[in-house]
């Protein structure tokens, strides 16, 4: 049985064991899963979600690892949520927590977890959103999800994460493939990652020719060139990613003032019918027309027409001569 008010309390405070626990109830669904969410949700929301997908081989995981170190050299903690291939023995993830990153891993400020698919699609597993809640209601100021990179499919981490990285590597042969398959759409950051390789150019070029012929969006996804087993170009990557943080903060405040905005002139709109309502049905003028309604005299439009013009004329005169 699931202490869920003392489980809670623990992610609340960062407790590595709670956080654990937490996420592999979600993972499994178990039935304190739905409960556990709703009691979280309310913490979430502060941190950064950093998508990472792309092709295999391209050296996600690498590039993960750098991204972590840099993070944690501006004092920032940090989350990984990724996501392997099912085990076909115990359907579980291939690769354990903390063993492509056993170094960063020691790291109180950091909690690394690997989640299997386990046949979801979109190489997203069905819980990473839940994962990336948890994490974020844990106190995490940036968290992200590698994927396991299916190519098209991976287009399902625009559901979890805000800031997206593809990251493409010269000599793949599949990089203008796995963009045409729907992933140039989502991406908000390209990542040229072996930028040492050959034909490094021409993957940029290749991007920049598709980024020139895609429809306009207000952020134009930079194009960043790494080396992730020296470090080479992370700075430069970490700033994009901030920058794109920064502007969809701006979005999402924007998106809040509309919102506000709408729900005002909804409130508005719902006072004043009532307030109107009240008026013309309380005044002589009604039960007259009313008649003349129940007659077949006027149409129930007609009816309205007048009565609302004349109280509005009404209203108007009495405000002009107040």
């Amino acid at each position: 049985m699931v202490d869920l008010e003392r489980l809670v309390r623990g992610v609340l405070e960062g407790d590595r064991r709670s956080i654990a626990r937490a996420i592999t109830i979600v993972e499994d669904r178990l039935p304190e899963a739905e409960a556990l969410i709703s009691a979280l949700r309310p913490h979430s929301g502060r941190a950064h979600i950093i998508g990472v997908t792309g092709p295999g081989g391209s050296g996600k995981s690498t590039l993960i690892r750098q991204l972590v170190k840099k993070f944690r050299e501006m004092g920032l903690s940090v989350g990984v949520v990724a996501v392997d291939p099912t085990s076909p023995f115990t359907g579980g993830a291939f690769l354990g927590d903390r063993v492509r990153m056993q170094e960063l891993a020691m790291d109180p400020q950091v909690f690394i977890r690997s989640m299997a698919t386990r046949g979801s699609l979109g190489g997203v597993a069905e819980a990473t959103r839940d994962a990336a809640l948890i994490l974020d209601a844990s106190g995490k100021d940036i968290i992200i999800v590698e994927t396991v990179g299916a190519g098209q499919l991976d287009v399902e981490v625009a559901r979890v994460a805000e800031t997206i990285l593809l990251v493409m590597a010269p000599g793949l042969g599949d990089e203008i493939q796995a963009i045409k398959a729907g992933l140039m759409e989502i991406a908000d950051i390209f990542v040229v990652n072996k930028a040492d390789r050959e034909n490094a150019e021409k993957t940029v070029s290749d991007l920049l020719s598709i980024i020139d012929v895609s429809p306009s969006r207000d952020w134009t996804p930079p194009i960043v060139k790494t080396v992730a087993t020296t470090g080479e170009g992370i700075d430069e990557l970490v700033d994009a990613i901030i920058r794109h943080g920064k502007y969809v903060e701006e979005e999402k405040r924007e998106r809040g003032r509309m919102e506000v905005e709408a729900q005002l002139i909804d409130a508005i709109r719902r006072e004043l019918t009532s307030y109107a309502l009240r008026l013309i049905i309380n005044s002589p003028e009604y039960k007259d027309i009313l008649s003349r309604v129940q007659k077949g005299e006027l149409t129930p439009e007609e009816a309205a027409a007048t009565l609302v013009k004349d109280k509005l004329k009404e209203t108007l005169r009495r405000q002009s001569h107040a």
